[in-house]
């Protein structure tokens, strides 16, 4: 009898193609959309491709189903889901930046999959993720996949260890003109599909808005200061900043500023010059280890502090409850509070934190 795997099936080309793939390799296939009440447009307009959730994209994932001769279903985790906006908030009003693609991965996609693909007897569960699975004897590692302008393996260090063995990722090996090129001769209507590039519950990129509307009663106006507290200007909210940013600031300077940290307890945004945003270190709590046990002693590695950043060699030491301190051997600029901190051994991920703070 062939495995049996779960699919997550969005309606794009990965997840397609993933499919195909899974299919010519003699799995049982079951494919799943997973609602989460983002749906975006229901009505079929070009703008719906910014996300990943909407109707469209259910139809899409539907149709590829269809055209592999695969059982599919659709799965209601709006209550779910609705959490992920909660955090999103909250966090953004703690003054952090939050990062929900990793949330999603970790309470959701590998979370409650799994729970379900157990009820369906699953023997695997898989994605369209660019990622890698390695198998080194009994011990499966995380690894980067072979694309590194598409690896996705930072926003799934969230997952864990002893799910590794069940995870199947079948694009991991492909680069993107290659899952497109296969889409294609499979004649998958989804070969040409935009990829996803917003979040998916803020599809028009206006994340504060988005937050008023969750946390009315949480808008509160405050100050932009310089480091020596000096007033610059007032802006009408934290949730617009994220440290590090420089445009959309909503005053006028004769030099560049970039936001070098939030103060939520006085509502305060205090910017300064490029130089001040460096910082030779971190603190990360809520580490997860995706090793046998975490290090005993200062392990070296490379880490990254956001998706898009080069992983920058560092040394990382497991602290007491769960955190860790990273030492860069070069300063990094704007060390983000809110965001996660992964490290790497090699293409391996080794497991990743969020940051606390920089130091």
């Amino acid at each position: 009898m062939a495995a049996r795997v779960v699919l997550a099936m969005s309606g794009g080309v990965d997840s397609s193609v993933a499919a195909h793939l899974l299919r010519e390799q003699g799995y049982d296939v079951v494919g799943l959309f997973m609602r989460t009440g983002a749906h975006g447009h229901e009505d079929g307009r070009a703008d719906h491709k910014k996300g990943c959730c909407s109707a469209v994209d259910a139809g899409d994932a539907r149709r590829v189903a269809d055209r592999l001769d695969i059982p599919f279903y659709a799965l209601d985790f709006e209550k779910d889901f609705d959490r992920i906006i909660d955090y999103f908030a909250d966090e953004y009003l703690a003054g952090r930046t939050p990062n929900p693609c990793v949330v999603c991965n970790s309470w959701l996609k590998f979370g409650q999959l799994w729970t379900y693909g157990q009820q369906l007897e699953a023997d695997f569960i898989a994605t369209g993720h660019y990622a890698r699975t390695v198998r080194d004897g009994d011990e499966v590692a995380l690894h980067r996949a072979a694309d590194p302008d598409k690896d996705q393996s930072y926003v799934l260090y969230g997952l864990q260890r002893s799910i590794l063995p069940r995870l199947l990722f079948p694009i991991g090996d492909l680069r993107k003109e290659e899952v497109r090129a296969l889409a294609r001769s499979a004649g998958l209507g989804v070969a040409d599909k935009p990829d996803s590039v917003e979040i998916c519950f803020v599809p028009d990129g206006d994340h504060a808005k988005l937050i008023r509307e969750r946390r009315p009663q949480s808008a509160a106006v405050g100050n932009i200061v310089d480091t020596s507290g000096k007033v610059l200007a007032a802006h009408d909210g934290i949730e617009r900043f994220t440290v590090g940013q420089r445009k959309g600031l909503g005053f006028a300077t004769g030099e560049r500023r970039y936001v070098l940290r939030i103060v939520p307890g006085d509502n305060e945004v205090v910017v300064g010059d490029k130089e001040e945003l460096l910082a030779l270190g971190l603190v990360a709590s809520e580490v997860n280890w995706l090793t046998a046990a975490p290090p005993e002693a200062p392990l070296a590695c490379t880490a990254k502090i956001r998706y898009r950043h080069t992983a920058a060699a560092a040394v990382v030491t497991a602290l007491p409850d769960g955190a860790a301190r990273v030492t860069f051997t070069e300063a990094q600029t704007a060390v983000t509070p809110g965001q996660a901190v992964v490290f790497y051994d090699g293409s391996r991920v080794l497991g990743g934190g969020w940051i606390e703070r920089a130091v």
